[in-house]
């Protein structure tokens, strides 16, 4: 009786032993292996699970394969995200490389909340002018004390690695396109094991992260991968978002990088291959005409429609225009003043103790204003750019000159050039051409302190609202010193919006009080207007 006693003592051990493994929700079974992941008080976290082969060697320059090897012992994704190898705007001093070129993971972020057995996905692709930036900058602690979703945060190829374009077969460009969509096709298959419900993914992004959601939006096969999309202060029509001139940037950085005068595109390839990455990357600096300007010297591009596996062979306009894009709800923004973050950096001193940029900009303008604004590889004449330059001046700051005093209205400038008209044009292309649901949104309630005064250390210009304003409510980029009265209950709003829309069956979208009007099919333009008051639906036969 004793042995039988022992026996049975020794299995209930065993099996408890053995539930306990089976149920600890740090442990994930995916196909290739177990990884072992974070508990972080109120949510798990499973970072750095790689999603595609490291970009490196053979692989640079190249559509991204799917990862392939096995675990043979757990994972361990309790380590950060790494940034992908980036001339970084945000880093001081002269040397602003940071980064490694093996970085093509996803992390996800699993709230725990006991009162569901899944969450809807909200995936996650994040901005920094196709150059910079990474998932480790968009702090995720707000959204997970809200605990309504599980967030996938996406790392890609940025600059030259993942941009970089001859625009013919051999180097056609947008490897950083199909990173985000191969980590998709990985998000698709595999988040169910995170408790995630893979019919119920919403794609995100902001500011060039909110352009390549569009980017990937305008995949005719999209609805298979996401339900719905969302691009805060940023999409596909933006003047910054498709690269033109592409092809002689590529030959130009194979020149600073030592590859010779050669025309042939795979010499450069195979030049560009036996650089160090990091030699690549630094050779941005040689791009840039001052401070970080233009904000992106290398980006998407419409690739040869004979390229193989191209993800882009038509401008953004002509793949709504065929109706042929993905068939899910979209909703975009623009703030009032979006441009803050692109017009701000004019306010630094060109050199210590010396003038600022805005006022070299008096005597600089034809050269600098194609660069800033993004039109220098337009197909106008030098003549025509030269006379587009000085009608934006006349048009904003008449016969003054540039200096602190007409900052607004260069900022105002910058707004309607860089963000705001592309959302009328965009928001016009799918009234006439659309399919699916198309609602927007402006926002108007300034940061107490957001991207422009961090960018000048200036806290007695009133910017206005600025990019990013309401996206750091959700995400936290930057840290607000005063925290407004309002700002929790607009956070909460955005959140609640982004798990509705992800699980929404019909698109139907809210913030608030405010329930989101479509915009296809409609002879008027519809926005919901969100201020530190509320919210207010608003139709505009003219964009405002």
């Amino acid at each position: 009786m004793l042995q039988v006693s022992i026996v049975l003592v020794l299995a209930c051990l065993w099996t408890t032993s053995f539930a306990g493994d089976v149920g600890d929700p740090l442990l994930v079974e995916l196909p290739i292996g177990q990884l072992r992941g974070r508990d972080n008080g109120n949510y798990y976290s499973y970072e750095s699970i790689p999603y595609a082969e490291p970009p490196t060697g053979d692989l640079r320059f190249e559509a991204p394969e799917p990862y392939k090897r096995q675990w043979t012992d757990t994972f361990d994704a309790t380590k950060p995200p790494v940034l992908c190898l980036q001339w970084d705007q945000f880093t001081p001093g002269d040397n602003k490389l940071v980064g490694e070129e093996d970085c093509l993971t996803v992390s996800i972020y699993k709230p725990k909340n006991s009162s569901r057995s899944s969450f809807p996905v909200v995936a996650h692709i994040h901005g920094g002018a196709f150059m910079f930036g990474g998932a480790t900058h968009d702090g995720h602690e707000t959204v997970m004390r809200e605990g309504r979703f599980i967030l996938v945060k996406i790392t890609y190829r940025l600059g030259p690695l993942g941009f970089v374009s001859t625009g013919d077969t051999h180097l056609p460009g947008n490897y950083g396109l199909k990173d985000q969509r191969l980590a998709l096709q990985w998000i698709r298959k595999n988040i169910d094991s995170f408790g995630g419900e893979p019919e119920n993914v919403l794609l995100i992004g902001h500011s060039a992260g909110a352009a390549l959601v569009h980017l990937q939006l305008l995949q005719e096969d999209f609805d298979q991968l996401a339900r719905s999309a969302i691009s805060f202060s940023g999409n596909a029509l933006d003047p910054w978002a498709i690269q033109k001139g592409a092809h002689e940037r590529a030959f130009e950085l194979g020149r600073i990088l030592g590859c010779g005068q050669s025309k042939d595109p795979v010499a450069l390839k195979q030049c560009l291959k036996s650089k160090p990455a990091s030699e690549i990357v630094t050779a941005v600096k040689n791009f840039l005409i001052f401070s970080y300007v233009p904000f992106a010297p290398f980006g998407p591009v419409v690739e040869p429609s004979d390229a193989p596996g191209a993800f882009l062979t038509q401008s953004p306009e002509e793949v709504i225009k065929s109706g042929k894009s993905g068939q899910v709800p979209w909703l975009v923004s623009y703030l009032t003043e979006d441009g803050g973050y692109n017009a701000a950096l004019l306010l630094e001193e060109s050199y210590p103790g010396g003038p600022t940029w805005i006022e070299k900009l008096n005597d600089r303008w034809l050269d600098w204003a194609p660069y800033l604004l993004f039109y220098k590889n337009s197909e106008k004449t030098i003549q025509e750019i030269d006379d587009y330059s000085s009608k934006l001046k006349e048009e904003y700051l008449g016969d003054r000159r540039f200096s602190v005093e007409t900052y607004l209205d260069l900022q105002r400038m910058f707004t309607d050039v860089l963000f705001k008209n592309s959302t009328l044009d965009s928001l016009d292309l799918y009234r006439r051409f659309g399919k699916s649901p198309v609602y927007a949104y402006m926002y108007d309630n300034p940061a107490e302190k957001g991207i422009a005064q961090v960018l000048t250390k200036n806290r007695d210009v009133n910017f206005g609202t600025v990019h990013g304003d309401d996206y750091f409510l959700i995400f936290d980029v930057i840290n607000q010193d005063t925290q407004r009265p309002d700002a929790e209950r607009i956070s909460k709003n955005f959140i609640k919006l982004l798990e509705d829309f992800a699980i929404g069956d019909k698109g139907v979208l809210a913030f608030g009080d405010c329930t989101f009007q479509d915009n296809v099919g409609s002879a008027d333009f519809k926005l919901t207007s969100i201020t530190r008051n509320g919210c207010e639906n608003k139709q505009f036969s003219q964009f405002p």
